[in-house]
């Protein structure tokens, strides 16, 4: 467990795929998040997570098309990704700070959709988004 970016309490709370996929994303391992958030997507779970899972996969997907040389597709990716956030209408989704997760993408993908062929850039550095879950709060019964 990496203490910087999920708590004991998201470990209980949510799916081993999606703090896995959190780990590995973190950790520049793209294609191996998108296997472990596309093992929960694939399974029977709820509209707005399989939404926010795909999301998640598509933005993935697009830092591991950068890793292997294809902007064109990395921008298909990014776009899409933003689109099904978008389409997920809140701030926080299983403690990801939604509006702060996309800030990151859009500060390290927007030089994609800086001209009609991103493919004619030279890549700038990458900085990732670092996925860091929000401090889970606790309801008390009235």
């Amino acid at each position: 467990m990496n203490a910087a970016f999920y708590t004991e309490e998201h470990l209980i709370a949510y799916p081993v795929e999606y703090i896995a996929g959190i780990d590995l994303y973190n950790a520049g391992e793209f294609h191996a998040a998108h296997d472990a958030w596309e093992e929960r997507w694939m399974g029977p779970v709820a509209a707005d997570e399989k939404l926010f899972l795909q999301a998640m996969i598509q933005s993935a997907v697009a830092f591991h098309h950068l890793q292997i040389g294809r902007p064109g597709a990395a921008r298909q990716m990014y776009l899409a990704a933003k689109e099904k956030f978008g389409r997920l209408g809140c701030h926080e989704f299983m403690s990801l700070d939604l509006q702060d997760y996309q800030a990151q993408l859009d500060y390290a993908l927007s030089w994609l959709l800086s001209v009609s062929d991103p493919r004619t850039l030279e890549q700038p550095e990458i900085k990732p988004p670092v996925i860091r879950l929000r401090p889970m709060t606790i309801t008390v019964g009235s």
